[in-house]
């Protein structure tokens, strides 16, 4: 019997140019690596029959459930700085959208699912090893309550993809908001398609911000969820890798996890991922390209506020000129937390940039350092303990003037556990013997990062030099 999901599909609604209307590749011989039944009961679905022959088969492209209306997103984008007038959707297929329980729209997207017009000669499959990245933090980004794109499923294919050498192949299927980036914009935009443009802007409005009325007020809102979604990375030292304009969703969810990392000593100045020679994307740089990508947004927008040029200019760029203060408040409140603070003090930015950079002039470990703030250990993450203790004088003296009970605090600001690198390689090199044993192990381990897990502390633990992972990859 087919399987059969309560899709309701608006994108699919749109114009016919805004994507290419195709079926997923089918594989060779599906099986399910991982299930994610709490999302599953999320979207309303039945966990039982995803996990049936044929909820495998919808999972790998093999079976297209009733109500789905499969297509490639067409966009556009900026990579690395540089100008790609067509990207679109190259190795993932959007089967369709359903309403989950809280009422809020989801798309269901399948990434590895074969060729796609927007390949651009690519294979459009996913090898093994980045499925099991994004679904090992894409979940774990979720549980730490930062804005994401989810992993409801995995599998593999059966068959090999030819990246450096042979991989075994697999497919994610992601869940979203939605799939509409800034780059979705600017391929409208950038063809003088101002119907197309103004009905992207409307759909837009209606699925992610109905207080919006204008263009500009759009504009507005995306600036604000980014402002706030950069700051609850920088909290947890989280790195994207390549935050390209076809990688940032006008929803504020954290998409495309390639080349991403997590540090494990401190330095803002870190870069991981292997494609980004000169630093672009380094860390510290996240909050200046972020601006950099609404910028673009802003002028694909241009068009659709009003026949005054100069007027809408000026009126994106006020708009614009708003992020470094929505991101300094959103990244304050961050810190602040992380320091267990609930008052405001003028000299709190001083304090908190004191024990970074002591942090990193002395390789201390991000996550086990603001972690151990609250059982007075933090000074053994430093090889001088004596710099750290020249700092906490004065935040114990903070804490002072603070309301009671920064311990607790401490403990649910600063996770114990977050997707260290080495153990995702860990996970990854299982995987590709047949042993998923790992992955499931790191990936249960970061359902609960806040909870203190004394059977899970070797999670917890910075890698061993011979451990260290330096570089990520983006896997296309």
């Amino acid at each position: 019997m087919p399987l059969s999901l309560p899709f309701d599909n608006s994108y699919a609604r749109l114009p016919g140019h805004f994507y290419a209307r195709l079926d997923p590749t089918p594989v060779s011989d599906p099986v399910l690596i991982a299930l994610n039944e709490g999302l599953a009961a999320e979207l309303g679905l039945d966990a039982e029959a995803l996990r049936s022959p044929m909820g495998v088969a919808t999972f790998a492209g093999n079976h297209v459930p009733m109500g789905a209306e499969p297509l490639a997103q067409a966009y556009a984008g900026h990579q690395f700085g540089g100008w790609v007038p067509q990207l679109g959707d190259g190795r993932a297929i959007l089967l369709g959208e359903v309403i989950d329980r809280t009422g809020q729209r989801r798309d269901i997207q399948l990434k590895g699912a074969g060729p796609t017009p927007f390949s651009r000669r690519g294979d459009g499959r996913a090898a093994l090893g980045p499925v099991l990245r994004e679904y090992i933090v894409s979940e774990a980004m979720h549980r730490l309550g930062i804005p994401t794109t989810r992993a409801l499923a995995a599998v593999t294919t059966g068959d090999y993809v030819i990246r450096e050498r042979g991989l075994p192949g697999a497919v994610l299927t992601r869940v979203a908001a939605s799939h509409i980036r800034v780059g979705t914009f600017q391929y409208f935009a950038a063809r003088g398609d101002l119907a197309g443009l103004q009905a992207l802007t409307d759909h837009v409005i209606a699925r992610h911000y109905p207080q919006a009325e204008t263009a500009l007020e759009l504009l507005r809102h995306v600036i604000a969820a980014q402002a706030r979604l950069i700051a609850r990375w920088m909290g947890v030292g989280f790195i994207h890798g390549v935050m390209n304009t076809d990688n940032m969703t006008v929803s504020g969810e954290t998409i495309d996890y390639g080349p991403c990392a997590f540090m494990d000593a401190y330095h803002p100045d870190k870069v991981f991922s292997s494609i980004d020679a000169r630093g672009r994307y380094a860390f510290a740089r996240q909050p200046d390209i972020a601006v950099w990508n609404l910028a673009q947004l802003g002028s694909a927008l241009l068009p659709l506020m009003g026949p005054d040029e100069n007027a809408a200019i000026e009126a994106a760029t006020a708009e614009l000129h708003a992020f470094p203060d929505l991101f300094r408040d959103a990244w304050l409140a961050e810190f602040r937390a992380k320091l267990g603070l609930t008052t405001l003090e003028d000299n709190d930015p001083d304090l908190i940039h004191a024990l970074l950079d002591r942090m990193a002039q002395l390789g201390a470990d991000f996550t086990n350092t603001f972690r151990a703030l609250a059982n007075g250990s933090a000074r053994d993450q430093f090889v001088e303990p004596e710099a750290f203790d020249q700092w906490n004088t004065g935040w114990q003296a903070r804490l002072g003037r603070d309301a009671p009970g920064a311990e607790t605090r401490l403990r649910a600001a600063n996770p114990a556990f977050i997707p260290r690198n080495h153990r995702i390689e860990e996970a990854i090199q299982a995987g590709l013997t047949g042993d998923f044993a790992p992955f499931h192990a790191l990936n249960a381990v970061l359902q609960q990062p806040f909870d203190h897990q004394p059977a899970n502390s070797a999670y917890a633990r910075a890698p061993t030099k011979d451990q260290i992972v330096a570089r990520t990859f983006c896997g296309t």
